[in-house]
């Protein structure tokens, strides 16, 4: 599959258009998905240093939990569940 072809993941059960080039993160942030989990004090967290540094991007990735959303490249038929 070339970086420039189209393909779709699920997000919380609904579809998000990427390419393979693109990480989960850039996915998410390009369909508008800012809020990713929360705190354990209910404060939002989503996307920070786009890096791995920060962790605040965690998100589950075909059932294992605690991904970083910003190191994880898309692919066909990937699962995404955010706690947002």
């Amino acid at each position: 599959m070339k970086a420039s072809e189209e393909l779709e993941i699920k997000v919380d059960g609904r579809a998000v258009r990427a390419t393979p080039a693109m990480t989960v993160a850039a996915a998410l942030h390009d369909s508008g998905q800012a809020r990713l989990r929360a705190s354990v004090t209910g404060e939002p967290r989503g996307v920070l240093c786009a890096m791995g540094v920060c962790f605040e991007c965690r998100v589950s990735i075909d059932g294992i939990a605690n991904r970083r959303a910003c190191l994880v490249l898309c692919r066909p038929g990937l699962e995404v569940e955010t706690g947002g």
